[in-house]
């Protein structure tokens, strides 16, 4: 009887074909992929070790250095470090990364961290920062900086870390 109700046809068997497995690993193969540069690409929060600078770091000053600390709204505490970045060499800046050290008050060494330098946009109603190839910097030219640090070292001798210049991206 229920042959003869055209509305009641039996479900066509699902088969996995070769395309779809062949998908499915690329799928899974891009993940990985993924999943592997991001973690391979971020540098270690403390490495121990000064990086070596590049050759147009040299080109560039970094002077003004102040800091300060502002509480989060849940708790946290955060670091400013803020300053001057001057372009004294004969290219464009586009980017920067530095190396930041904390020195310790027990004789360690210093804690080290290497980040983007990230330039103050505006300072009203709120300091906003941005990529310096949103703005890059002209031979002879500068611009305000702000690093932020969510943790700094318990053994930190608070004075305000050196900062060094590491990697430079040109026009």
């Amino acid at each position: 009887m229920a042959a003869d109700v055209p509305f009641l046809t039996p479900e066509p068997e699902r088969t996995l074909t070769a395309r779809m497995l062949l998908a499915a690993a690329a799928v899974i193969v891009l993940a990985v992929g993924i999943a592997l540069f991001a973690t391979l690409r971020k540098a270690p929060a403390n490495t121990g070790a000064a990086l070596a600078a590049d050759a147009y770091a040299a080109s560039l000053g970094i002077t003004n250095v102040t800091m300060s600390e502002a509480t989060n709204g849940t708790g946290g505490k955060a670091t400013y470090v803020e300053g001057t970045v001057t372009n004294n060499g004969a290219r464009t800046l586009t980017a920067a990364n530095v190396q930041v050290a904390f020195a310790t008050s027990d004789g360690t060494p210093p804690h080290r961290e290497t980040l983007p330098l990230a330039i103050v946009r505006t300072r009203i109603p709120y300091v906003d920062l941005e990529p310096i190839a949103s703005e890059p910097i002209p031979p002879g030219d500068h611009r305000e900086f702000r690093l932020i640090f969510e943790t700094v070292p318990q053994n930190w001798d608070v004075m305000p870390p050196a900062i060094q210049v590491v990697h430079t991206s040109l026009k």
